[in-house]
């Protein structure tokens, strides 16, 4: 019994670890800033600079979605590119174990915070704006989690956070623009804007 609790025990020691790899010592503030963007949205609503009120559609891609992607943009380029713009790649990757245990360890840190960022996102979206179908909170984290392995990948591609964030935002915005048809191919796909959905 003690073995799997020192196990369980170094496992949450190497997820905290890697979370302050990715995003400083206060990594935990980090769920915390996307709300920002739901307070800027209730702001734009009560200074009237929104006229329509938020539907139920609104809330994956626009409240809860764009956001929690920008986090994961930021988090997936640091990832690799981050030990490589720091010159501490080699370290970092020869840990005894193989060098998947510290990638894997980053990419489940940063998708533990996007999901804490979706939880407060989405109780201030339901709470501010507007109620959702629970598919909508799957539908921002799948297009978090196409976004952050994408700019993982860009970055570690070009050996650059700054190369590989401008890329994944380049993508961003495409994704924007052909969003507006709502194509099944775009990871913000959105089932509310279906014209018969029920």
């Amino acid at each position: 019994m003690k073995g799997w609790r020192d196990s369980l025990a170094g496992r949450a020691r190497l997820l905290k670890l890697a979370a302050r790899l990715l995003a400083g010592r206060r990594f935990w503030i980090l769920p915390i800033v996307p709300v920002l963007w739901v307070g800027f949205q209730v702001f734009r609503l009560l200074v009237e600079w929104r006229t329509e009120d938020y539907l139920p559609a609104d809330a994956q891609a626009v409240l809860i979605g764009t956001p929690l992607v920008v986090l994961a943009i930021g988090l997936g380029v640091r990832v690799m590119a981050g030990e490589i713009d720091q010159r501490t790649l080699e370290i970092a990757y020869t840990v005894p174990g193989g060098t998947h245990r510290v990638w894997l360890a980053k990419l489940t840190a940063a998708v533990a915070m996007l999901v804490g960022a979706e939880l407060l996102l989405a109780a201030a979206t339901f709470f501010f704006c507007t109620n959702y179908p629970p598919g909508a909170l799957y539908g921002a984290l799948q297009a978090a989690v196409f976004y952050l392995v994408l700019a993982m990948g860009l970055s570690a591609l070009t050996k650059s956070e700054a190369t590989g964030a401008l890329l994944a935002t380049g993508v961003l915005i495409f994704n924007f623009f052909i969003q507006a048809g709502n194509l099944r191919v775009s990871p913000f796909w959105n089932a509310a804007k279906l014209e018969d959905f029920d």
